[in-house]
């Protein structure tokens, strides 16, 4: 089920209506949101039910069992299956393929044959975000982080949660299980601070990412006949629309978690105000990128192993980032192409240099400060030309025209997205220091004029005619 569409409009209240409905019965509750969720993800096919509720038994009885072993081995036996259970599933549905193509090539390049046979499944919608989430648990509870819960239920729904169930944020048993453990009670300020963020996020992804697709979309298919300047146009077009499309529904989902009375974690801090590479990257899928840091690099020796440990473990880092998006070579060049860029910064020891908001205290950044910020994202633009290519070769093609048929033309698409892009970066930018671009009290002191604000979205949004487009990391 699409956040943007009629089914949700139409699911939402009444899933909001009977949750609060029954908030004195803790476990009903928590029962009927497993419901909800499993109806939210089985309309796109019931059949993937069974696999998500294969891994969340799985990782719920890894769970129990590692929390009640003391031998340490015992503990990190099961951990293991956990592990091999969980990725196994993964790597066969989003990866087999991949990997049996890509090695069939190889051994055809030395005059040799492999009977590999495909298995050509459907990737289901989600797969490596609940994925990631119940492999978060079982860790957790190994490192004894987090307490193995006994209540099946409220795992199931700390799973399942229909809102960040698809497309993240990824959660950490530490922030969303003890939710579902504990009575909530409706709190109407952050439910309305909840419906202005998803307001926000709607706006992001059917008024900006979506009036940015069509373009995109005929950029990349016509590359080979398209001249440098709408070449790179196209690169930044598709760079807001990664962002309007992700972020979008992020805000979407952490507003209708705080409807329900659940917080969920932020997943994206204005990420192109950033003055580098690792500034980005701390902005930027902050759940995924956390996921790396906290069960891979660390583990690995993180940055306190010597320099060049660490340098290894940031490519490693960064290729298994690359390739959690997706079974192509365009995805791991991407991220070693990223990992390039981090690794000079991690060796001059300037990867943490800017932590603190750009221009704090000020409306304009210094002439320092804004260069940082258009050279960062012409980097992550020119890295995104890779990541939105269907296949290497034609992402040389791309950036090989972008560099040298020069044409003194305007471009011919996308020039609608323009007027959206400048309103968009232009709030966000006066809003930088707040969790969403929406908490306009303090900033806009008429109230009457932040509603005006607020019903002018929601009609640009409702009697808006982009085409509705899938979310583009339901993919992944």
């Amino acid at each position: 089920m699409l956040f943007n569409s009629i089914q949700y409009l139409l699911f939402l209240p009444i899933v909001f209506a009977a949750y609060w409905l029954l908030r004195r019965r803790l476990a009903l509750q928590n029962l009927f949101v497993v419901i909800a969720s499993y109806v939210f993800y089985g309309w796109w096919d019931w059949r993937f039910l069974l696999l998500m509720a294969f891994t969340t038994l799985c990782s719920f009885g890894c769970g129990l069992l590692v929390s009640r072993l003391e031998a340490r081995r015992l503990r990190r036996s099961v951990v293991t299956a956990s592990l091999v259970i969980n990725l196994g599933i993964l790597v066969m549905f989003k990866y087999y393929d991949f990997f049996a193509g890509s090695f069939s090539e190889l051994l055809s390049g030395f005059g040799l044959s492999a009977g590999f046979v495909t298995l050509d499944v459907v990737l289901p919608v989600g797969i490596s975000f609940y994925t990631f989430q119940a492999l978060g648990y079982v860790i957790d509870v190994y490192r004894r982080k987090v307490d193995a819960t006994g209540d099946i239920v409220s795992f199931f729904a700390f799973i399942s949660f229909f809102p960040q169930l698809v497309a993240g944020p990824i959660e950490r048993s530490s922030n969303l299980l003890p939710q579902f453990l504990r009575p909530r009670c409706f709190d109407y300020a952050k439910a309305v601070d909840g419906l202005r963020q998803m307001l926000w996020g709607f706006f992001k992804k059917v008024v900006v990412a979506d009036t940015c697709a069509s373009a995109v979309d005929s950029i990349f298919i016509e590359a080979a006949h398209l001249d440098a300047v709408t070449l790179g146009y196209g690169a930044v077009l598709f760079s807001i629309q990664l962002y309007c499309d992700f972020s979008g529904y992020s805000d979407i989902a952490i507003g209708t978690g705080r409807l329900f009375g659940i917080d969920l974690m932020r997943n994206f801090n204005f990420p192109y105000f950033s003055r580098d590479i690792a500034e980005f990257w701390r902005r930027w899928h902050i759940s995924l990128t956390t996921w790396f840091r906290d069960y891979v690099y660390i583990p690995l020796g993180g940055s306190r192993c010597g320099r060049w440990r660490s340098v290894r473990n940031t490519v490693v880092v960064f290729l298994l980032s690359g390739l959690w998006h997706g079974a192509n070579w365009t995805f791991v060049s991407w991220g070693a192409y990223h990992a390039l860029l981090f690794i000079p910064l991690l060796l001059t020891g300037t990867n943490r240099r800017h932590t603190s908001q750009v221009a704090e205290g000020r409306m304009l950044p210094t002439a320092g400060e804004a260069v940082s910020m258009a050279v960062t994202f012409a980097l992550v633009a020119f890295g995104l030309i890779i990541f939105r290519s269907p296949d290497m070769a034609d992402a040389v093609l791309y950036v090989r025209r972008m560099f040298t048929c020069f044409e003194p033309v305007l471009p011919a698409y996308g020039k609608q997205a323009a007027v959206w892009i400048v309103l968009l970066m232009a709030v966000e930018w006066v809003q930088r220091g707040k969790q969403h671009a929406l908490q306009l009290e303090g900033v806009v002191g008429n109230r009457y004029l932040r509603y005006a604000i607020y019903y002018a979205l929601a009609a640009i949004i409702v009697t808006f005619q982009g085409e509705t487009a899938q979310f583009i990391y339901f993919q992944f």
